[in-house]
């Protein structure tokens, strides 16, 4: 089976999708241009309707989108956040010539037992329980077919989304979002560099009680297949909804799964969301699914906590010189005071010394409201360009707040996060980041 990123299979992905987007594209031309009124709501959930029936990563895509301050109007907002990575999972004739592709003819007798039905499907593959000669659970990732096809068609799609909803309205210029989100999916097709990731979160994560990472089978795995331990528990959410206890010990580990590679080390989780993490009894988490992780460099991870400071002492030009560090350029101070807006809302709850909860979503999404109110103020300067580093860290601040939106937790985040900066010292971080990443075989450009 030919897995590469053929011009047939691109061509046979982009237009599955073009239909879809190029509905979209004529019906805002429509509405800018001739002054055609668009029933948006509707047009909305066709376009949800068609991703939503697809494999592949412009699920992921589409679900990213929705969480980019003012990207894309609310109508779309609300139909597209409601896309879920579980597509249909392939068949077992499919699953198994798949395998063989991977690991070869009797492929099956390197397992005492492999599941026929997958115990989870999403964008880019599906998983199946398994068991081990030596009798251990595990879980194998298997990529779906023609996925590399599929990302380029539905990165050239998303290129089109993000031109039409700039030329609608240009409060935000898309090109470095365009560059991020292409090079972190093309890298998610990669399971080699998810197991070296998997490994780098098992080795930051080793004196983390709380926090439970995977074990790569590299004799079992292939750039298309990760086999890897099975970590039991269940959904979050329904361990939180027992116990309020374990709801907050839950809150408090995935803060420091999240936080800690990030301020020790410069490295980030970017995808966190409810399916790539569970719950055990204790109220410890297992943190899945390492195919999307960014390395920051320890100067843009001073320059995260610079702006964290200038926020809580109102220093602006600290605040400047952090955006500058972030890629935002050189700023006037009208726009560093609309940025600063957004930045506030994203620290206050850390800014806050007692007993609270993370916020509350606006029309099921978290910040939507205050992200609207910067968006006028960008469209009155002019607009801004955001910068490649903003993606992903935007994501996981957004995404970690909406779960625990989820868990009802009250805690005192300020001590939280104060108690994990307070040693900051980016010489001794640069040397802590350089031996973990060379320790795992990772490089960085």
């Amino acid at each position: 089976m030919d897995e590469q990123n053929s011009f047939g299979g691109r061509f046979a992905r982009y237009a599955r999708v073009s239909t879809a987007v190029g509905g979209l594209a004529a019906r805002m031309a429509g509405e800018r241009y001739l002054g055609i009124k668009v029933d948006r709501d509707a047009h909305a959930r066709e376009l949800r309707a068609a991703l939503g029936g697809l494999k592949g990563p412009l699920m992921k895509v589409a679900q990213l989108l929705a969480t980019i301050p003012e990207a894309i109007p609310d109508e779309y907002v609300a139909e597209l956040s409601q896309l879920q990575s579980n597509a249909p999972s392939m068949g077992w004739s499919f699953v198994r010539r798949r395998m063989q592709a991977e690991l070869g003819h009797g492929w099956e007798a390197e397992f005492r037992n492999f599941e026929h039905e997958a115990a989870a499907a999403a964008s880019l593959g599906q998983v199946h329980r398994a068991t081990g000669l030596n009798g251990h659970k595990l879980a194998c990732k298997l990529q779906y077919p023609d996925m590399a096809s599929a990302v380029e068609a539905d990165l050239g799609q998303l290129r089109l989304i993000l031109g039409i909803f700039e030329r609608y309205d240009r409060a935000v210029s898309t090109k470095k979002v365009h560059e991020e989100i292409s090079e972190r999916l093309r890298e998610e097709l990669d399971y080699e560099r998810e197991g070296q990731n998997m490994a780098l979160y098992a080795d930051i994560l080793r004196s983390e009680p709380g926090v439970h990472v995977p074990i790569r089978v590299p004799e079992l795995s292939t750039k298309r297949l990760l086999t890897m331990s099975w970590l039991d528990g269940e959904r979050i959410t329904d361990a939180a909804d027992r116990d309020r206890g374990i709801a907050d010990q839950v809150a408090i580990n995935m803060f420091r799964a999240w936080y800690v590679p990030l301020y020790r080390y410069g490295v980030l989780h970017g995808d966190p969301h409810l399916g790539n993490y569970s719950a055990r009894p204790d109220g410890s988490i297992n943190l899945m699914d390492f195919g999307c992780v960014r390395v920051f460099k320890p100067s843009f991870i001073k320059a995260v906590i610079d702006l964290y400071r200038a926020v809580q002492t109102n220093d602006d030009a600290l605040a400047a010189d952090a955006y500058r560090v972030w890629g935002f350029g050189e700023l006037s101070e009208e726009v560093v005071g609309i940025l600063n807006i957004w930045a506030r809302f994203i620290y206050e709850p850390l800014l806050d010394d007692r007993l609270r909860l993370i916020g509350q979503a606006t029309n099921g999404i978290y910040g939507r409201e205050i992200a609207h109110h910067v968006h006028k103020e960008l469209v009155r300067v002019g607009g801004v360009e955001v910068p490649r580093e903003f993606v992903f860290m935007d994501r996981a601040t957004l995404g970690l707040g909406s779960v625990f939106i989820h868990l009802k937790t009250e805690l005192n985040w300020h001590r939280i996060f104060e108690d994990l900066i307070a040693d900051f010292d980016i010489d001794a971080m640069t040397k802590r980041q350089a031996k973990v990443l060379k320790r795992n075989g990772i490089s960085v450009a």
